[in-house]
């Protein structure tokens, strides 16, 4: 056994190599032994097992054998005893304890009569149930690590919480919780929980834990309750609760937390093994997948930041004379490959500049000075170079020096400064008749003080020198820009020109935005002289350019980075636009989608739909919504919820549609599991009752064939003897193949879209199932005969289901009331009408009806009236959503005997 096998164990408070026992309500037995005369009557009884049949079954008188039998085991004997020599029977008998005796035993001679001999397989069936609980565990614990690691990153949370839910409801938990470390390794937290519905609500997401998990390293009970573990008391209250770990490389690395549940009573076919398996399940693959979303995002944010800032790292390797790139550094060069030959890379590089870069590149290497220079990049002599700021340092001493750095792009700096001294060459021939303000400024002891401005300075902004000279002119400019100006003033002098924009207040304190372009003049000995500039009024092109920059950005923000599909088409459904989710999920460039029909995704079915909904369109009724079914690239299909708009000219006809649209795919496959998972439920409920409608035609060919096998040694041949035994047989044959073929039939998966069918077809269908089962234990099936030929659309597989659930929930409601109460005559019922639009199915039975106060909460999800470990609680849910989704009602009302469940489904129109 593991270590964390141990560990869990003790945590479950049970013995290492134990597993907890069979709740049986038979007593360990030899076998129970019925001697019977030769017409099958019970003269004598003897055996351990007697004492546990039924009292009315025990008494002296005498009775025939199947007078001891459960109803349903009545067909498996058919004759006399001499009948069933040679026989391994399988019966079951009434006991006392409520549950039957599961009896397997043989007829031999005895004397005058006959000695049926039994033994108890009861245990064999709960090894076998054991067995297939611990299968189960290990598939449930397959399928969620399946589906946390096959999910995206992006849906990681929700599949999380999927898989608590799907863990909750199979193993009947109240309250699930993964808890994993904090951050900082320091503690534990809440990572994410289920609680189910009317569960106490012991945690709530992130929350800290700190270090009482730690503890449970050592022994720990299976009930943890606040008043004996204190310092546990924050996990599980006063609740009842066990946690079991998932330990990796480094030690116990999560916590799955089970609270108000008590594993050894309502889950005692797990062993250790499986709860340590449901807990690698969940916290491995999260785990994981935890660890790929940090790496992802780091990845992430370092190239946003490499190409926010239009930049990338480099590092030299002086022994093999390469250089390495970052990938978005590389791209932006060009380069074809991240890493080359030191020489293809100066190569690359102005040739104004390549012999300084080398110099510096050999100075950093060989004695460590830091590189800090501006280059032009050339990749052929066609293009404009670009500049670059490259700067670098070295790591590490001797022969293990690495020379790492970066290089930034400011080719639009260098730009600016090369557009800045165009305007100022041209600002000589402009300005005698400028509208600007040129003005001059002259370099005094390290300042730049105004001496002149041309007369628009009055008419622009009602200055004057005057108002600008002994430093009042920085008091002009609005506050806020008063650090662009200053930097402004000292670019000018460090870089000889500048190009700034900034606002001014005139002299009634009205705002103006000022472009500002001036030139730094210099002697022979290059010392600063004066600046020359010009004051260009843009605050009218300022403004306006920040509310179309504005409103751009709010268009784009609102349809480009939209999680919405947005897009626009023609009539005929040809697009002229589509956004980038759209083109996601067509596979395409949003350049390619225009003149791309939508309905080339769709059916001919779905398309015809589509375009009626169109046409119906009005400009007083402009807007349509829908969910569409469409078959993308990749995809088997999808489902998008899609709401159009229409564009009519001025003769009110339609030229252009406008649509916004979600994909509710997932919402609607996880309906189509929920549907399937709830029918594979159902007929798992019916399996019991299905095995004997297999097996009782088996039995009853078996003993026909012996019955003939017998006349035929004895020489007693009568042709209509056989022949009634033949047909017989054919008869039960035919039986058994229906009930096969149609449990195949009805476990398919719906189809993806709607037909129309006769509602008829699933009455018959769920009668083909149902009716031997429910007439085999005593309970009458009252049967309306219908004649109407119309026709509903849907699945007729779902209206099977639903009809289905509803008959099961009457037959055990039935027949738990029979239990109580031996002379109660059950009965179901089951008939159609329609009229002129609707038809409806009813379904009656005489088991006394619902609770009122149940009745408006009897289609919620989860709510069940049968006992723990019995009902799912999703079955009138799920039928209630299937008849929903067919345009239909189901609804509920209690009748003069029991309850009337009706099924309402409009008519479908045909052409």
């Amino acid at each position: 056994m593991s270590a964390g096998e141990t560990l869990f164990s003790r945590l479950l408070n049970r013995q290492p190599g134990t597993s907890p026992p069979l709740e049986s309500p038979v007593a360990q037995s030899v076998g129970l032994q019925l001697y019977l005369d030769g017409d099958g009557q019970v003269l004598h009884l003897s055996g351990p097992l007697r004492h546990l049949l039924a009292q009315r079954m025990a008494s002296t008188q005498p009775a025939h054998l199947l007078d001891y039998l459960l109803p349903h085991s009545s067909l498996a004997v058919e004759g006399q005893p001499a009948d069933w020599q040679g026989q391994l029977l399988d019966l079951d008998f009434f006991s006392l304890a409520g549950p039957p005796l599961h009896l397997r035993g043989w007829v031999q001679a005895q004397g005058d009569g006959w000695l049926l001999q039994m033994l108890d397989i009861g245990d064999l069936l709960g090894e076998r149930r054991q067995a297939r609980s611990r299968e189960q565990a290990q598939m449930l614990a397959t399928q969620i690590r399946d589906q946390l690691r096959l999910c995206s990153l992006a849906r990681l949370p929700d599949a999380l919480g999927e898989q608590l839910q799907r863990l909750s409801q199979q193993l009947h938990i109240p309250c699930l919780a993964v808890a994993l470390l904090d951050e900082q390794g320091l503690g534990w937290q809440i990572h994410q929980h289920y609680t189910a519905l009317n569960a106490p609500r012991l945690w709530r997401e992130q929350q800290r834990l700190g270090t009482g998990l730690d503890s449970l390293n050592g022994a720990a009970p299976q009930r943890l309750l606040s008043s004996e573990q204190p310092r546990l008391s924050a996990l599980f209250g006063p609740h009842a609760g066990f946690a079991v770990p998932y330990r990796d490389a480094q030690g116990v690395a999560a916590w799955l937390l089970c609270a108000d549940y008590n594993a050894q009573q309502q889950a005692p076919d797990l062993s250790d093994h499986d709860w340590l398996l449901l807990a690698a399940a969940v916290a491995a693959p999260l785990l994981e997948r935890l660890r790929e979303h940090r790496h992802h995002q780091q990845l992430e944010r370092l190239e946003t930041l490499q190409a926010l800032l239009g930049t990338g790292w480099w590092e030299v390797f002086s022994d093999s004379n390469e250089v390495q790139l970052a990938p978005t550094l590389a791209q932006s060069l060009a380069l074809t490959t991240t890493r080359l030959p030191i020489q293809d890379w100066f190569n690359q590089v102005h040739p104004a500049d390549r012999d300084e870069l080398r110099s510096r590149l050999q100075a950093l290497q060989d004695e460590g000075v830091p590189l800090e220079l501006c280059v032009r990049w050339q990749a052929d002599a066609q293009s404009l170079p670009l500049w670059y700021r490259l700067q670098g340092r070295s790591l590490g001493i001797g022969a293990q020096r690495r020379l790492v750095g970066f290089m930034l792009d400011i080719s639009d700096i260098k730009n600016q400064q090369q557009q800045a001294a165009a305007a100022h060459a041209r600002l000589d021939n402009l300005i005698a008749s400028s509208p600007a303000v040129i003005y001059v400024q002259r370099y005094v002891a390290g300042a730049l003080q105004p001496t002149f401005f041309s007369a628009s300075l009055s008419a622009l902004l009602g200055w004057s020198l005057a108002d600008c000279d002994d430093g009042r002119l920085v008091e002009h400019v609005h506050p806020d820009d008063r650090p662009h100006y200053f930097e402004r003033t000292r670019q000018l002098l460090r870089e000889g020109a500048v190009s700034a924009r900034y606002r001014v207040l005139d002299h009634q304190g009205n705002v103006h935005w000022l472009l500002d372009e001036a030139k730094l003049l210099r002697d022979d000995l290059g010392l600063p002289v004066e600046a020359v500039g010009l004051w260009l009024d843009v605050t009218d092109a300022t403004l306006a350019a920040e509310q179309v920059k504005a409103s751009e950005e709010r268009y784009r923000i609102l349809v480009e980075d939209s999680p919405a599909m947005i897009c626009r088409y023609r009539p005929d459904l040809t697009l002229t636009f589509g956004n980038r989710p759209l083109a996601m999920y067509l596979e395409c460039a949003p350049e390619q989608l225009p003149g791309v029909n939508l309905g080339s995704w769709m059916s001919d079915e779905q398309r015809e739909a589509f375009l009626q909904r169109l046409a119906q369109l009005t400009p007083e009724v402009p807007v349509s919504t829908a969910e569409i079914n469409l078959c993308l690239p990749g995809r088997e299909h999808a489902w998008w919820v899609w709401s159009d708009r229409g564009v009519f000219d001025e003769h009110g006809t339609l030229i252009e549609v406008q649509a916004v649209g979600r994909d509710n795919t997932e919402v609607r496959r996880s309906q189509q599991q929920l549907t399937q998972s709830a029918k594979m439920a159902t007929l798992g409920e019916m399996a019991t009752g299905l095995a004997h409608e297999i097996n009782q035609p088996l039995n009853v060919m078996r003993m026909a064939i012996v019955n003939v096998l017998k006349r035929l040694s004895n020489g007693d041949v009568q042709i209509d003897y056989l022949t009634d035994k033949l047909n017989r047989i054919d008869a039960q044959v035919q039986r058994a193949a229906r009930v096969v073929d149609h449990m195949r039939v009805f476990g398919r998966r719906s189809e993806v879209e709607q037909q129309p069918f006769n509602p008829l077809e699933a009455i018959e269908g769920t009668l083909s199932l149902l009716s031997e089962g429910l007439r085999g234990k005593g309970v009458e099936l009252r049967i309306k005969e219908a004649g109407f030929q119309v026709q509903v659309r849907g699945y007729v597989d779902q209206l099977e289901q639903v009809l289905i659930n509803l008959m099961v929930n009457a037959r055990d409601a039935l027949l738990g009331k029979r239990e109580a109460n031996r002379d109660f005559q059950p009965w179901i019922a089951l008939h159609a009408e329609c009229d002129e639009h609707v038809v409806r199915l009813w379904v009656e039975d005489n088991g006394g009806g619902i609770d009122p106060r149940l009745l408006e909460r009897i289609f919620e999800p989860f709510f069940t009236t049968k006992p723990v470990g019995v009902g799912t609680g999703l079955g009138l849910s799920v039928s209630y959503g299937i008849i929903d989704n067919m345009g239909g009602r189901l609804s509920v009302r209690n009748g003069d005997e029991g309850a009337r469940f009706c099924i309402e489904l409009p008519i479908a129109l045909t052409d």
